[in-house]
């Protein structure tokens, strides 16, 4: 086995797919959602007051600036996948063309990186969540199957004579230390 996708062990009788590309020349493999997820506006809640206090000029509190920071926060809406690859590949999930432009939803990093060692990992057994924020002006509801984000499978190239990294993943989602 070189690479692909396997249904992680808690959603194994969820009715889940694959992820496949939809046509010969596709180089995206489409993630879909494991459940149903509502993706709330960026523009409800406290964002909008923290941009009026900012164009007013008004002195932003430390609230003020929690609460708009934690109105942007990206959701992470699950797939239920995990993806096994060669050690010096990586897969990178991007944005469908549709995402975007049709339903208003992006990844806020614009690009999401699954590393090879991101597989099995103990915190919660590789699952791939997609990062993603609704800019749209109504929350979006996101259906159980609904494709989220593409993924692309990428050999990647190391520095010469690089010190090897020593450390050993031991968690999920943003696990290695900044």
């Amino acid at each position: 086995m070189q690479r692909g996708f396997k249904i992680v062990s808690h959603k194994a009788k969820a009715g889940l797919h694959l992820p496949q590309r939809q046509t010969k020349q596709a180089a995206g493999y489409d993630f879909e959602a494991a459940e149903d997820f509502v993706l709330p506006s960026i523009w409800k809640g406290n964002f909008i007051k923290t941009l009026w206090k900012l164009h007013h000029q008004d002195q932003l509190t430390a609230d003020d600036i929690t609460a708009g920071d934690q109105s942007l926060k990206p959701y992470l809406v699950p797939t239920g996948i995990k993806a096994y690859m060669q050690p010096n590949e990586v897969l990178m999930l991007f944005n469908r063309s549709s995402g975007p432009l049709k339903r208003r939803l992006i990844l806020p990093n614009g690009v999401g990186i699954i590393d090879a060692d991101y597989y099995d990992n103990p915190a919660n057994e590789g699952e791939i969540f997609v990062q993603l924020i609704n800019y749209g002006l109504t929350d979006y509801h996101i259906k159980k199957g609904e494709r989220i984000a593409q993924g692309i499978f990428v050999p990647y190239l190391t520095a010469d004579e690089e010190e090897q990294p020593q450390a050993v993943r031991e968690g999920g989602f943003g696990s290695t230390k900044e």
